[in-house]
């Protein structure tokens, strides 16, 4: 028995959903533990293409149990709607595959409405990127303690009663601050009663469940969303999601306790990319050969928004805060392939600004900006790297990348990518199998 957390280490769409995907053959449980519609994990399997935003990658596997924890944040629209696809596609979702816990927050029509209304009001260079999916106002009200709760779903009269003493005042700051269109508490009931109905039959204690699992021997797969730099307390703050990505909350966002955890294994792009605002010290502008190649051989462009996303050389500093943030203690490394054809490659291993060196991001908002990267250069390789299929079977230079990444950060790869297809990964060591 062995519970392994998976995490991204960068900013984000590093290939979780792929690496989950092979990670679940080995479980029974695989459990989303943070976050909300805003990430997107996407996955090629037999040549066909899935897109996740809310239910675990490990879906497609039928005789395994997903399960969205108490730290995910939830749009019931968006839900039904997956559960749908999945099913004309012929991979029923029932309540014996999904459980969502009690305890999740609700993303609410208001909230979506705020969010795209304070990202509207900001000036040039202070929009902070967000996908305006109501992920952070949603989980204002959490703290705030005003939010609601996908268990509120399950008593109708409490649920329209915490309802109405919220909406008087979210849709004065709608009307007032942002000159923003209101919303209608009884539209709202009507629509949320509908869900009720659907996903009543999927809601329970989670923490007890997975509990019991443990207690069973399962195997227990934990999925996180987003990148280390995007946690809330610990990323490139305020350019960060709404939510602690790393993967302390795997825990606290599932009502596991820590002390069963058994791996982290830590999925690192082999190059770095960022979607949306904020520092990103590496990244080679648009315009640059080397990095609109890494952006259209790479596919880059995001799962849940479509934006092109940022690209630049691997950035070590990234890496090794992730290593210290999550205890890692494996690799995933993803879009190898991506850097063959290159004659050289570049790794970044640390920061300097007037003067001063960094050997992990800034927490100044203004030196992260500014900082600029050291380097140091390594050759590249040419030919396609899809076919590999055994970690001897990867170029002489391919495999001095990986070493000098493992050397650098301390941590060894278990896990490498060579391609989209769950076909065209090596896995080198298995966690689960300790």
């Amino acid at each position: 028995m062995a519970s392994v957390v998976v995490v991204g280490t960068q900013w984000g769409d590093e290939g979780k959903g792929k690496i989950v995907d092979l990670l679940t053959e080995y479980a029974e449980y695989v459990v989303r533990f943070q976050g909300g519609n805003n990430a997107g994990h996407t996955l090629v399997v037999d040549g066909k293409k899935y897109v996740f935003h809310i239910i675990p990658s490990g879906i497609l596997y039928e005789d395994k149990t997903c399960v969205i924890g108490n730290g995910v944040i939830i749009d019931p629209k968006v839900l039904l709607a997956e559960i749908g696809e999945l099913n004309d596609k012929g991979l029923t979702v029932t309540p014996q595959r999904l459980l969502i816990s009690t305890n999740a927050h609700l993303i609410m029509p208001y909230h979506q409405s705020l969010d795209l209304a304070r990202e509207a009001s900001l000036s040039k260079g202070k929009k902070i990127g967000t996908t305006g999916r109501g992920i952070g106002p949603c989980y204002m009200d959490k703290i705030g303690r005003v939010g609601l709760k996908i268990g509120d779903l399950l008593d109708p009269g409490q649920f329209a009663d915490k309802l109405q003493a919220v909406v008087e005042e979210k849709n004065f700051i709608l009307a007032k601050q942002y000159n923003a269109p209101t919303v209608d508490v009884e539209l709202i009931i009507e629509q949320f009663s509908r869900y009720a109905a659907e996903l009543t039959p999927f809601v329970g204690n989670v923490s007890m469940v997975l509990d019991a699992a443990r207690k069973a021997g399962k195997n227990i797969l934990f999925e996180g969303a987003q990148g280390t730099q995007l946690d809330i307390d610990h990323g490139t703050y305020p350019f960060v999601t709404s939510s602690n990505t790393i993967a302390g909350n795997a825990c606290i966002g599932s009502g596991f306790g820590p002390a069963h955890i058994d791996e982290v294994i830590g999925i690192l792009k082999a190059y770095t990319t960022r979607v949306g605002e904020g520092p990103f010290p590496t990244e080679l502008p648009e315009g640059d050969g080397v990095g609109d190649a890494l952006q259209q051989k790479g596919h880059e462009y995001g799962a849940t928004t479509g934006r092109r996303r940022r690209c630049g050389w691997f950035d070590g500093v990234v890496a090794n805060d992730a290593v210290r943030l999550n205890g890692l203690t494996g690799f995933a490394i993803t879009k190898l392939d991506v850097l063959s054809g290159l004659d050289s490659l570049k790794i970044a291993t640390k920061y300097q600004l007037e003067g001063r060196d960094y050997d992990h991001m800034p927490e100044n908002l203004r030196i992260a900006q500014k900082a600029q990267p050291v380097y140091e250069e390594m050759g590249g390789w040419s030919g396609d790297i899809t076919a590999a299929r055994c970690y001897d079977d990867l170029p002489r230079q391919a495999k001095e990348y990986l070493a000098r990444l493992e050397e650098f950060t301390g941590v060894a790869p278990a896990i490498v990518s060579v391609g989209p297809d769950r076909a065209e990964t090596l896995l080198l060591r298995n966690p689960f199998q300790r």
